[in-house]
């Protein structure tokens, strides 16, 4: 299967298709399958704009409406995940994952799918201490400090994916924390040498995400985030450890004249928190962290924290092979294509023109995980205690049963190349959520249009927590505005 990954987004997926279309036409193949690493902005209309964390300057509709409203229909299967500069309404909305318009699917807060036998799993936003082991509290209409608060990845996510088995590829907005000792540290600090001051002190990226990527072991790793195009190969030993060589870094230097800097967010703090244990393999360390002093990136002065990672289970590949992309700019790395091995001649596939789609499937273990956690979603800031790690497993393989007996395609079953025996059932996602516009585009907002818009119900997360017989809290009195 060729695979085209994309770093930030910011709207521009006209500009990131015709890219694909002129390489196709260039070397005359066919791209799959299109991935996105956050910052998609799948902005609706103007009131979506209102929920939206950048200053007003960059409140732009972007191009994502005319594929939810039916003017243009994406030509290539999309996946996207949630950065920090989002539409996060929206992507609320759809917090287990769904269809944000034809042929584009959004992972969900977390999520894994199935695609052509791959494994493909992400996380949404990027990491903030003091939110962190929060529960998601935040409601439409927003104010200052929860239009922020929203898209910080929660524990409850994290725990969540450790438990998933090895995937193919996972996605993040974030980098995990220190892979850049894992690549060209000094070609990457002769482009962005404002990055030096966070790798001197070893705050770059994500903790939590880096305790993923020792845990899960994924084939592939995509993030955007710091828009610069960075490799890096993690290599597994034996006893789950990383360790990359030790690389010397000269002295900081000034911030980057050109940055964007958003200087709101005074108001958060990042405290101290204990030592976490069990499956998250994420704990929130006792010192704060700022963000880089990246010039392209439109920064909040609210997000980063240490944590500590123990060990993973010996199982999974190898090694991770990592990159990270820019944004969709003239003369930007923001795109690569991938080929990967997989059973896309097995899958059912739809037509558009002369490109076959593939069928998105559901990944049965990550169905069992969710159904697991679910009395454990976190409705209010408090969030309640986490199993440890056996006990969760032990509840996991009791869903995956359920899962099974109880969750069936369509059609027969159909194995996977998965590296978990557990994750072969295949169900097509549009057997069960299929796009619908629940929002009005621009220009049928009325006189609200400078304001938040109101919350609205997703017929697709009703109909994934119906497959699952959970309990639908996005639509309950503690979710809904006050």
């Amino acid at each position: 299967m060729r695979i085209a990954i994309e770093g930030c987004c910011h709207g521009a997926l006209d500009a990131i298709y015709q890219h694909i279309q002129n390489l196709e036409t260039k070397n005359d193949y066919v791209v799959d399958l299109l991935l996105i690493c956050g910052d998609f902005q799948a902005v609706r209309n103007h009131r979506d704009l209102q929920c939206m964390a950048v200053p007003n300057k960059y409140r732009q509709l972007g191009d994502f409406y005319k594929y939810y409203t039916g003017e243009k229909k994406a030509p290539i299967l999309t996946i996207v995940i949630g950065g920090n500069h989002e539409a996060s309404n929206h992507f609320w909305e759809l917090y287990h994952g769904g269809w944000l318009a034809p042929n584009i699917y959004f992972l969900g807060h977390a999520g894994c799918v199935q695609v052509g036998g791959l494994r493909i799993a992400g996380a949404s936003g990027i990491f903030k201490g003091h939110d962190f082991r929060q529960g998601h509290f935040e409601r439409v209409p927003y104010d200052h400090g929860t239009m922020r608060s929203i898209y910080h990845i929660r524990e409850y996510n994290v725990r969540r994916l450790s438990l998933l088995s090895s995937p193919d590829i996972f996605l993040s907005h974030d980098w995990p924390q220190s892979i850049e000792h894992f690549g060209d540290l000094q070609g990457l600090l002769r482009r962005k040498p404002f990055f030096r001051q966070d790798v001197n002190s070893g705050k770059l990226g994500s903790p939590p995400l880096m305790g993923l990527l020792r845990n899960l072991r994924p084939k592939w790793w995509f993030s955007a985030h710091l828009h610069v195009r960075f490799e890096a190969t993690v290599r597994h030993d034996q006893d789950g450890t990383s360790q990359p060589q030790a690389q010397s870094v000269a002295q900081p230097t000034a911030a980057n004249p050109d940055e964007i800097a958003i200087d709101d967010d005074d108001e958060f703090s990042d405290a101290p928190a204990p030592q976490m244990a069990g499956p998250a393999d994420a704990s929130v360390g006792p010192s704060p962290a700022p963000v880089s002093s990246n010039p392209d990136e439109i920064t909040l002065d609210d997000e980063a924290v240490d944590v500590a990672t123990p060990p993973p289970p010996p199982s999974g590949n190898i090694e991770t092979k990592f990159l990270a992309l820019d944004k969709c700019l003239p003369k930007r790395d923001f795109l690569e294509i991938i080929d990967l091995p997989c059973a896309f001649d097995s899958l059912p596939l739809a037509s558009l023109g002369e490109r076959r789609i593939p069928k998105l499937g559901f990944d049965p273990e990550w169905l069992a995980i969710t159904k697991a956690f679910d009395s454990l979603f976190p409705v209010s800031r408090r969030q309640a205690a986490y199993p440890d790690e056996s006990a969760a497993r032990d509840l996991i393989k009791e869903q995956l049963a359920w899962v099974q007996e109880n969750v069936q395609a369509k059609s027969s079953p159909m194995s996977t190349s998965s590296s978990s025996d557990s994750a072969s059932l295949f169900k097509a996602l549009d057997d069960v959520q299929t796009f619908s516009q629940v929002a009005p585009g621009p220009g049928n907002e009325g006189s609200a249009k400078n304001h938040q818009p109101p919350y609205y119900a997703s017929p697709q997360t009703e109909a994934f927590c119906k497959m699952l017989e959970i309990d639908n809290k996005l639509v309950k009195p503690s979710f809904l505005p006050s």
